[in-house]
Order: structure tokens, then sequence, then C-alpha cells
């Protein structure tokens, strides 16, 4: 499109419009109706040609009652998917790190400690098979290994579980997940 001096012209996909004051090549600068000087590229611009079939087709399609309802209705609510394997995320999450057991661990010892968290995962396990929970996670941390030593013997004691690494990108490598197998008849 040839733009000449003069020309009036509509910016496209802005809200703008403008006389043209100074062409260079394929910038184009104009004046708006508010006085800025602005440049653009040729590509940006249209002319404006008063009562033209372009304009009249461009902002007769547009009224303001128009957007106004086209914004006032309501969007479609859209319905929130779960994953497969969300579904069947852990239902009980169980930490054992002692700062969450007692407000303080001062003055027990290292055995203390350990019986409180195995005491705690042991009750917690019992737990969860009496009200048929499924699955658990017991967040363990990562340590010298210890404690996830001893809940994997608790965890052997049991006919009813199995248990292996929780996921990794939830809980990193401190933590263990118990599945239980609800049909087992208890000895």
């Amino acid at each position: 499109m040839s733009f000449k001096l003069g020309d009036s012209v509509l910016v496209i996909d802005e809200n703008l419009s403008g006389v043209i004051k100074k062409v260079s090549g394929n910038t184009i600068s104009i004046e708006t109706t508010d006085g800025f000087l602005l440049d653009f590229q040729s590509d940006e611009l249209v002319i404006n040609k008063a009562g033209s079939t372009f304009t009249r087709e461009l902002f007769s399609k547009t009224t303001i009652s128009d957007v106004v309802s086209e914004k006032e209705q309501p969007s479609k609510r859209k319905q929130v998917k779960t994953r497969a394997k969300d579904r069947y995320e852990p239902t009980l999450e169980i930490d054992l790190h002692i700062n969450q057991l007692v407000k303080s661990s001062k003055g027990m010892s290292k055995h203390d400690i350990l019986t409180l968290q195995l005491d705690t995962a042991k009750r917690q396990l019992d737990f969860a098979i009496r009200k048929r929970i499924q699955k658990i996670v017991f967040i363990h941390g990562v340590g010298e290994g210890v404690l996830k030593v001893e809940l994997e013997y608790l965890f052997g004691r049991y006919n009813n579980v199995k248990f292996y690494e929780a996921n990794y990108q939830k809980y990193g490598l401190g933590a263990t997940e118990v599945y239980i197998y609800q049909n087992v008849i208890p000895n």
C-alpha cells in the first residue's frame, strides 16, 4: 500500500488513528488525534478513507452493546480432569520427623527418638488398616537411613502390606509408600 503525506490512517490492532507527517522508507510517522508523533511500519497501518466500505465494515459490526454483552456472557466452567495416576495418590501422609511429633526433642536420646517414630508409624499403620485406608506415605527423611531400615523391618512383619519408595518428584528420597491389601483376613 502506498502512503502519502497528509493521508489519514488507522493503526491495525490498536485503537489509534492519525495523519501521516513523514514517510521514511518502510517507517511512517503519524500524528495522532491527541497530538503525539508515533512511528509505525507500513504493514501496521491502513488508509482511513472516511465513509469507505472498509471502515464501515470494520466498525459497524462492533457496537458497545455487542462488546458488553459478549463480555457479560458466562463462560463455560472447565471441568477439572484428574489424571488416573492422581486418583490413586496416597490419602494419608505421616511425617515422622521428630519436630513434627513432639514440641521439643531436647533431652531425648537417639534411641528414644527412634522408638517414638516407630511407635507412631505402627500406630498409624494399624489405624489405616482398621479404617480401610489403602495407601499411606511415611515421610522419614534421608539422614543416616536407620529409620528407613527399621520401618522396612516393621512393614515386613505385616502380611497384608507392600511398601516401596514414594513418588520421587513429590517427596524426594526420604519417603516410603505403603499399600495395604484390604481383603486379607488378619491373623
